[in-house]
């Protein structure tokens, strides 16, 4: 790795970042979908659904702020995509600097950019009767497991950035991770489910994370919880920047 790494990084964050405080849309539509999503259950299901939680929401915002990230990183894949296709790469290539320099700050804006819709979506959590007792501990807790959790699916969105022949190839690859915490404890619980749904649904990774973010809120005891949510966010970001590195120095070579 180049000596001059953190450096080139930091200069093309900043570039990145700019781009982002120039289309702020992008953050308040990331943030839009989520929290139409949350008063629609809230206010139009809510009260037919039984989570034995006193308010819905106190269930419900955990599974949210994961579809927060996971419609977030499609953004992360398309700007990818138009660098690419603009040939920003091949520029960067013919300059001092460090080739993945340039990866990496798009990351890292990634990382921000869906740091800030998280916080706009439990703003508004509150003000639809959110609330939570958890010390600064919990709340660090999680917002560990929300960024293991963004920069896993960050990476994996750089691998369609680089690859997607157009920008909604580059984009859509995010809809099943939409989807997936339907299919989880985040809207209702596992028990309720069908046999083989329940059975997907309590072992595919966001149920396991939904649960240790609802107990860290709650002050419940997170059990196995925690540790498996950390075990699958760390093993899916390993793999996935594994394969986007890989990916990245096929692209460039």
């Amino acid at each position: 790795m180049s000596k001059h790494f953190l450096g080139d990084t930091t200069v093309l964050l900043g570039r990145s970042l700019r781009h982002i405080t120039r289309s702020m849309d992008t953050i308040i539509t990331t943030a839009i979908m989520p929290i139409g999503m949350m008063l629609m259950f809230v206010y139009v299901f809510g009260g037919a659904i039984d989570t034995g939680s006193d308010s819905y929401v106190q269930y419900l915002l955990p599974g949210i702020l994961l579809i927060t990230v996971a419609s977030g990183i499609s953004y992360t894949a398309f700007r990818l995509f138009l660098d690419m296709k603009g040939g920003i790469f091949e520029r960067f290539q013919s300059m001092p600097i460090a080739r993945s320099a340039v990866l990496w700050a798009h990351v890292v804006t990634s990382l921000v950019a869906n740091l800030i819709s998280l916080v706009v979506v439990v703003l508004v959590a509150l003000l639809m009767g959110f609330r939570s007792s958890a010390g600064l501990p919990a709340w660090l807790a999680v917002a560990g497991i929300l960024i293991l959790f963004t920069l896993a699916l960050t990476w994996l969105a750089v691998i369609p950035g680089l690859t997607a022949k157009s920008p909604d190839g580059a984009s859509a690859f995010s809809y099943p991770l939409i989807f997936l915490p339907f299919l989880s404890s985040a809207f209702v619980p596992t028990g309720t489910m069908p046999g083989p749904v329940r059975a997907f649904a309590e072992h595919q990774p966001v149920t396991s994370i939904v649960n240790a973010i609802r107990a860290l809120f709650t002050q419940q005891p997170v059990g196995t919880d925690i540790w498996i949510a950390l075990a699958w966010c760390v093993g899916l970001l390993a793999v996935a920047y594994t394969f986007a590195t890989i990916t990245y120095r096929r692209k460039i070579s």
